[in-house]
């Protein structure tokens, strides 16, 4: 068995629970984190941005209210700004993010947890909009 899984999750986001359902897919039943109702706390969400290898623009969700009110998209935010407009506006952090012992990724599009899964999948699998990503030979697809 593998060791522990987290998903930072969104429930209301096909992208998160596509991601989820290939972990699941796997065999494994991952630590579900709902990040807006417990956001990661200022070492976690920078320990995710630094080992996912993104930036800390990278991970912020640029389509939501906060972002587009508080024009974060000019260039004189510093990260350590950007850091804390996330924990106080946790809808500010891109989702999902997925730690396993290979790696943290941000999961966008949600077949990219396969990089860091360590047991293969079990059965084919479809996101939620029928796009195959694993074939009835249990190859990825993409």
């Amino acid at each position: 068995m593998s060791s522990k899984i987290k998903i930072y999750h969104n429930p209301s986001c096909g992208t998160s629970r596509n991601t989820l359902e290939l972990i699941r897919n796997s065999g494994q039943e991952p630590e579900i984190i709902e990040y807006l109702k417990n956001p990661p706390n200022k070492a976690e969400l920078l320990d995710l941005i630094k080992n996912s290898g993104l930036s800390t623009r990278e991970v912020l969700r640029k389509n939501v209210d906060p972002y587009i009110e508080l024009k974060l998209d000019e260039p004189h935010w510093a990260n350590h700004e950007l850091i804390d407009f996330m924990l106080e506006y946790p809808i500010l952090i891109n989702r999902p993010f997925v730690v396993t012992e290979l790696g943290t990724k941000l999961c966008r599009p949600s077949e990219i947890v396969l990089d860091i899964l360590s047991d293969p999948q079990l059965k084919p699998f479809s996101k939620e909009d029928g796009e195959i990503i694993i074939d009835q030979n249990l190859k990825r697809v993409k």
